[in-house]
């Protein structure tokens, strides 16, 4: 399975801005899917923002207009601007990634979490 390594996270005032990165972890024939998950202690993950196989973005409805997802496929990176962050984006956040390796076989990764925190 691909290793996917988040980094960027960290803690910001209510009103700033951080941004999400997530690398696979070795070279990876094509990207299928890529998305961004954030988790509460004790909650369901919860969707944030995705770019389907067709190239459309998808964002749930509390951060639309505030964070961007975007993908460098010859990186093998995904990446997750975030802007005007408030206390309600603190959580634990996740990447998701499908694609197909150099061996032909398909992967659906996971990243290890990173933490965001906004607070005064």
């Amino acid at each position: 399975q691909v290793q996917l390594v988040e980094s960027g996270g960290g803690s910001v005032q209510p009103g700033g801005s951080l941004r999400l990165s997530c690398a696979a972890s070795e070279r990876i024939l094509s990207i299928h899917t890529v998305a961004w998950y954030r988790q509460d202690p004790g909650k369901q993950r919860e969707f944030v923002a995705a770019i389907t196989r067709g190239g459309v973005e998808q964002y749930a409805d509390s951060v639309k207009d505030r964070f961007s997802i975007a993908h460098d496929i010859s990186q093998h990176t995904v990446f997750l601007q975030m802007t005007n962050l408030q206390p309600e984006d603190t959580s634990l956040y996740y990447c998701n990634m499908g694609g197909r390796k150099l061996d032909s076989f398909s992967f659906d990764s996971w990243g290890q979490g990173t933490q965001v925190t906004v607070s005064s």
